[in-house]
């Protein structure tokens, strides 16, 4: 299991918590990111520790059904939940991606997913299956799309796996159409539009893309569907595509019946792919993991909740979600957990949290807080509490103070009747006016991209609903009206008067 030394203390404390990890392999400088633990700790860059420990490999002890590696998703009931993946589910995908991408020693792949998430696994270890050379980007690399185009360039990249949001940045700074090397994109982790397929072919003739869609309770991927040169004529939506090797799935109704062709169902999936369950979590592994009626006798099948349709050619058209789960930049959120952590807070009595896009493309979370008696709830205070128990990417970018939460003559949650965030939904610092004609041409174009009125230059940026989409729009914009800034400082100069600082001295 991948710990993650960017997530809050006590998000990484659960993790070891539900592993019960006996050994964290970590290093030195990270000793003080380490929740408290019983597990024996080792460093990697320690030399002496290791210094009287054999050379050779040790026995392999797995069997296909041993647990490879461990994910942890976002839960509803407001606690992560982790997966366990078997080595059987694993091989399979990467055997299925060595060939189906037809990897050779002469390929070379960018690994630039983190390592909390599955892609990783397939970035690593599918290359090193291959004898093909790895190309690691660097720390936070992956969230700047110039340096991207850059590297890829530059180290000959032929291979890479990106999410739709990143890879339309990647295209909009223009630095596909200089990796010449590039034969094969893999798209996943969220829907892909037909639009940024044409771009994506257009810009680089004769290139193969791979959609491919999998939870993480099925070894990373479960479907692909591929075009080269160009899309098919008359194509509406990009579709999941059809079964990887050793893979059954299913489209069926609320009765576990198959939904014939054109008919939406749930999505079940079978085969080698689907994982040993929830870690810690027999009530839910028995609810999503359930036993496969078409398979053998001990056959399980696992319910996605997603909702598709077979088409005429025999893939899959990804419908939306049964249930209230969303995709933001690839990555899975249950909105009850950011709900579940919001209601721990003292100042929040009741709260609810979901993905509102009130200017298309641009999807945001939005929490909605009835405080508790007396409390302010002020929106900075709870996102600095919040981002003590959440990753950083399950923060909201506003919240919204309610005196109720709105419901239907039935009971129901009313969404309709949840009003789109004001300025005052934001974590906003005391308006502090901009004191140089530098900083008056930031604010200017951070008003603009964050739909301000005004930001004052004590303002941060990620406060003020900034993400990491956003991020980049923000450098591109700079750069536009003559500020050279980078991703890297945006990150680290948070406000106007902290970028404009490190951008002229």
């Amino acid at each position: 299991v991948a710990l993650d030394p960017e997530y809050p203390a006590d998000r990484l404390a659960g993790m070891v918590e539900d592993t019960a990890a006996p050994v964290i392999v970590t290093e030195r400088r990270l000793r003080g990111v380490l929740p408290s633990t019983s597990a024996v700790v080792l460093f990697v860059d320690d030399e002496a520790a290791w210094a009287d420990e054999p050379a050779g490999n040790p026995a392999p002890l797995a069997m296909p059904d041993s647990g490879a590696y461990l994910v942890f998703t976002s839960g509803s009931t407001g606690r992560p939940k982790g997966v366990v993946n078997t080595h059987r589910g694993v091989v399979n995908r990467l055997d299925w991606t060595h060939r189906h991408l037809r990897l050779t020693s002469d390929d070379v792949v960018l690994q630039k997913t983190a390592s909390g998430f599955d892609v990783f696994a397939w970035e690593i270890f599918g290359t090193l299956m291959a004898g093909a050379r790895i190309v690691v980007a660097r720390p936070g690399g992956h969230r700047d799309p110039a340096y991207l185009g850059q590297v890829m360039a530059e180290q000959g990249v032929t291979v890479v796996d990106f999410v739709s949001s990143m890879l339309a940045l990647v295209l909009e700074e223009g630095g596909l159409e200089k990796c010449r090397s590039l034969r094969a994109v893999v798209g996943g982790g969220e829907e892909m539009s037909v639009p940024l397929a044409q771009r994506l072919l257009e810009a680089l003739p004769g290139l193969e893309l791979h959609n491919s869609y999998g939870p993480s309770e099925t070894a990373i991927d479960c479907t692909f569907w591929s075009a080269r040169g160009t899309l098919p004529v008359g194509l509406e939506h990009v579709p999941m595509g059809k079964p990887i090797q050793n893979t059954r799935l299913y489209v069926l109704n609320d009765e576990l019946c198959p939904q014939p062709v054109g008919v939406p169902g749930e999505l079940f999936i079978a085969g080698a792919g689907v994982g040993r369950g929830y870690v810690r979590r027999p009530g839910l592994t028995a609810e999503r993991f359930v036993p496969d009626p078409y398979g053998e006798a001990s056959a399980r099948m696992y319910r996605t909740g997603d909702r598709v349709r077979w088409l005429a050619d025999g893939t899959l058209e990804f419908l939306g979600r049964i249930d209230d789960q969303v995709k933001i930049r690839g990555v899975r959120i249950e909105p009850g957990e950011i709900e579940g952590a919001l209601v721990r807070l003292p100042d929040v009595r009741e709260a609810v949290v979901l993905v509102r896009e009130d200017t298309p493309g641009d999807k945001r979370l939005v929490a909605y807080v009835v405080p508790t008696a007396g409390a302010a709830a002020e929106p900075g205070a709870l996102r600095t509490e919040l981002g003590r128990l959440l990753p950083g990417h399950m923060v909201p970018a506003a919240f919204v103070r309610l005196e109720r939460i709105p419901v239907t003559p039935n009971g129901k949650l009313d969404r309709r009747a949840l009003p789109a965030p004001a300025s005052d939904a934001l974590a906003r610092s005391a308006y502090v006016a901009p004191r140089s004609m530098a900083e008056l041409g930031m604010a200017a174009v951070w008003s603009q991209v964050l739909g301000l009125e005004e930001v004052g230059v004590e303002d941060s940026f990620f406060d003020l609903g900034g993400d990491s989409i956003r991020a980049v729009a923000l450098v591109g914009a700079l750069r536009a009206v003559g500020l050279e800034v980078s991703i890297q400082q945006l990150f680290h100069h948070r406000t106007i008067a902290a970028l404009c600082a490190a951008a002229t001295g």
